[in-house]
């Protein structure tokens, strides 16, 4: 009987450790995530606010959100979210986002994406199977800079404020109409199967967050540096 218990012991050690060993792809998505999450609220006069980081709901981040590809004319990206629960960022839902026509810049093949949702509204519309973006749900370009004194109406009033840069520099970006779902197959691999984009983000249902994710979630919450000249 002993014997029987330590290997169910083991099996269940096994199968944890297993289920928390991502793959590479997934992994990249999360570290390259963190990097652009720590470097867009970290630029000294184009960062993101934040007032408007400690108003957000949810964020989308979408590294290297790329030009051309399978999608003749359009957009395609992987990226993640994550959101607030009780104050603490929740285990990150892996998303995929399309667009079937031109929105970026002209010359340019990749950019960074972060959307920052603002409000309760924004959040049930993001985790539907699919929402499209300037049609779904309202979508604005973020003010920038350490306030968010520059807001705009339109902007404060959005579900989702959008930030993008291209090769260092914040950059314009068309998002309309681009279609943003959850990545069914990525947070399979990273939740097991049956657990759903909703239950992961509202932390409806205990999942354990994937070891790999520790760089993006602490990313999230991290204080960014004084202004003070202190570093």
């Amino acid at each position: 009987m002993r014997k029987l218990r330590f290997g169910c012991a083991l099996a269940l050690v096994f199968a944890a450790t297993t289920a928390a060993a991502l793959p590479k792809d997934e992994t990249k998505r999360l570290n390259d995530a963190a990097t652009v999450v720590g470097e867009m609220r970290n630029a000294e006069d184009s960062g993101i606010p934040e007032e408007i980081w400690r108003k957000a709901e949810c964020v989308v981040v979408i590294p290297g959100l790329k030009k051309g590809g399978f999608i003749i004319g359009g957009e395609f990206g992987s990226g993640v979210m994550s959101c607030r629960n009780a104050g603490q960022w929740g285990a990150p839902v892996f998303m995929k986002m399309t667009k079937g026509s031109a929105g970026l810049q002209a010359g340019v093949q990749s950019t960074d994406l972060v959307l920052v949702v603002m409000n309760r509204k924004g959040v049930e519309k993001l985790l539907g199977n699919k929402v499209t973006l300037g049609t779904d749900a309202s979508v604005a370009a973020g003010p920038v800079g350490r306030t968010a004194s520059a807001a705009t109406d339109a902007a404060l009033s959005a579900e989702m404020l959008a930030y993008s840069r291209s090769k260092g520099l914040f950059a314009g970006i068309d998002l309309s109409g681009g279609s943003l779902r959850p990545d069914d197959s990525s947070n399979a691999h990273a939740y097991g199967e049956g657990v759903s984009a909703r239950e992961i983000a509202l932390g409806t249902k205990v999942v354990a967050i994937p070891v790999e994710a520790r760089t993006f979630t602490e990313a999230l919450g991290r204080n960014v540096r004084a202004t003070t000249g202190v570093k």
